[in-house]
Order: C-alpha cells, then sequence, then structure tokens
C-alpha cells in the first residue's frame, strides 16, 4: 500500500506539478488525508523553496465554503495541490490563484472503497495520449454553440455554449497553463439555462458511488425538475437535499472522460469521471471553469456509452473518438 502511494505521489510532484526549486508549495488537506499529505510532502522535500502543509476541517461536501469566504489564502504560494476529501478547483481562492498564475491542482482524494486515492492504477495514464485525445475533441467544441448528447440507455440531452470555452484536464499543470484536476476530461462551462430533456443515470453519482439501477434525470431550462423514484434516485435526491441550495440542481459542465485507465465503478469520484467512454454533467458551481455559475458545491453526473453531437456533427460514438466527415457545401 505504502509503495503505491509514494508511487501516486511521485507521479503528482514530479510529473504533474513539477516542482521547481523557487516554488512555495502549500498542500491542502484533512486530518483524514494526512497519510496522502506526508506522501506528497516526502516526494516535494528538496525539490521546493518550502514546502507547507494546511489542515482544515473535513466539512464534506462544504468544504469549499471556506475557501469562497478566504479568497486571499493562496497569496503568499507559488503551488497549490488541494488534497482534500471533495474538489477545491470552482471555489473563489482556487479561482484568484489561477488568475494571479499560481499552479494549482484539484486533487479530491474521495474514496468509496477503502483505498486511497493515490494508490490507484488511472494515475498512471499517459498525459500526452489525453492531451492529443482532448485537442480533437476540442477543436469542434470550440466552434459549436449546441451539443446533444444521446445513449442508448435513454439519455437525450441538448445543451448550448455560446460565449464558452472548452478546457481539458490531466493533472499536467503545464497542460492546463498553471492549474489542472486528477480528473482526466475535456470539459466546457454549458450556458446554465439552456439545459433541455433526459439523463438516464447508469455510470456513477459523484461522491457517494454507483447508480444501482438506470435512472432517468429530467433538466428543464437548466435546473434538474424530476428524479426518477428508484433507489438510486432517492439516494440522489436525499444527497442534492442536504446542500440546503437550490442553485445545486443546475446543469453548469459537460465533461468527457479521457482516461483509459479509469473505470467507472463508484469506487472513486476522479477514477468514475475520468473514465474513457464516459460523458458527466457537472452541476452546481462552474466559475472557476468560466461559468458564472456559484453554489455551495459542485459533482458530476456520470453516464455510459454516449453519442456526442456537436453542431448535429457526430464526435463521440457509443463513448468512442471519432472524426466527423467535413460538411459538403
Amino acid at each position: 500500500m505504502a509503495q503505491k502511494m509514494g508511487r501516486g505521489a511521485k507521479i503528482i510532484i514530479r510529473e504533474w506539478v513539477r516542482i521547481k526549486p523557487w516554488d512555495r508549495l502549500l498542500i491542502v488537506t484533512s486530518k483524514e488525508h494526512l497519510n496522502e499529505a506526508r506522501e506528497l510532502r516526502k516526494q516535494a522535500f528538496g525539490h521546493a523553496y518550502s514546502v507547507n502543509t494546511l489542515i482544515v476541517e473535513n466539512k464534506g461536501r462544504h468544504v469549499g465554503v471556506f475557501f469562497d469566504e478566504n479568497e486571499d489564502i493562496f497569496d503568499p504560494y507559488t503551488a497549490i495541490i488541494a488534497a482534500t476529501e471533495y474538489s477545491l478547483v470552482t471555489t473563489k481562492a482556487a479561482k484568484k490563484a489561477i488568475q494571479k498564475k499560481k499552479k494549482f491542482l484539484s486533487l479530491p482524494l474521495s474514496t468509496n472503497d477503502g483505498r486511497s486515492m493515490l494508490e490507484y492504477d488511472f494515475l498512471m495514464m499517459d498525459t500526452k495520449k489525453s492531451r492529443l485525445m482532448a485537442k480533437v475533441i476540442m477543436k469542434y467544441l470550440k466552434n459549436s454553440s449546441k451539443i446533444r448528447v444521446t445513449t442508448a440507455a435513454g439519455t437525450d440531452l441538448q445543451m448550448e455554449k455560446r460565449g464558452r470555452k472548452p478546457g481539458f484536464f490531466n493533472g499536467v499543470l503545464k497542460d492546463g497553463k498553471g492549474y489542472s484536476s486528477a480528473s482526466i476530461e475535456v470539459y466546457v462551462p454549458i450556458e446554465e439555462t439552456k439545459t433541455e430533456g433526459i439523463m438516464v443515470l447508469d455510470g456513477s453519482l459523484g461522491y457517494i458511488g454507483r447508480a444501482k439501477e438506470p435512472t432517468r434525470i429530467e433538466f428543464r431550462k437548466g435546473r434538474i425538475v424530476e428524479i426518477e423514484n428508484t433507489p438510486t434516485g432517492i439516494r440522489l435526491k436525499e444527497y442534492m437535499e442536504g446542500y440546503r441550495d437550490s442553485r445545486i440542481y443546475i446543469g453548469g459542465e459537460l465533461g468527457i472522460g479521457l482516461n483509459s485507465y479509469s473505470k467507472c465503478l463508484g469506487n472513486c469520484y476522479i477514477e468514475d469521471e475520468s473514465a474513457y467512454g464516459t460523458f458527466h454533467i457537472g452541476v452546481g458551481r462552474n466559475i472557476a471553469l468560466g461559468g458564472v455559475q456559484n453554489a455551495k458545491g459542485h459533482f458530476d453526473l456520470v453516464c455510459m456509452d454516449p453519442d456526442i453531437y456537436t453542431d448535429n456533427r457526430m464526435i463521440m460514438q457509443e463513448g468512442k473518438i471519432i472524426l466527423p466527415e467535413p460538411n459538403v457545401y
């Protein structure tokens, strides 16, 4: 176990963040993840000018509220690794750090199987390959205004992205122009009032694990308005109600998984949303992704084997990237 954690920490420090001798590194964590923080610190020690650890109270899905209320907290540092249970990438503090050209890696460590996320094999994904895959998809997303996603399970969603730029994460901060997430994916901050249609959830429910049966979710004017009353749907409703924030029901991101090492099994939030052959809708906050929606949190609903169209051009078929034929006039 310790060996695999060390392997994961080394990939993150040496290959993803690429710590330099002048970097003042801050590792943000909680007492539940001190082992991971120690491994990251061990790999960074001697390679950075300084390495500090900030231990925050684990407030679960609400941990981001602290970083919204203290948006200057990262000012003294040149590199930040947010190794907390839940993602901090969409918080105001992260947004400010990114705007100031600091290195910022979102490393949410939430798992459901008792293993450390640093032990997972999906960290071994070839980041150069993921960058090439992302560029193919982003080319078509960038030049489109509407996106449609369908699946054999019954998903049929229409989204719009006018004025919104796609991006991608693959862990490597250099590829992300200074910030990234451990989730290896293409993302686009979709217009917050324009998502319409049906999602049949058959992948995972973000932090709370696998969808045990396909569950119908209806979006209208950008917002979830109905969740089917299956056991999975009941679990999702209870989780979303726990945010006590109506904005958590708003769709703010389309993500497309690019990690061929990942499997969507409900064991690890980041692995699920990264899995090649999946797409996800991120609900709630999307301000750091390029959107305008604030909320008390952000998480992703993951579905399997999508057909994806950008302005009626198919770019993915049954979860596999394809090259669209050029328009003929």
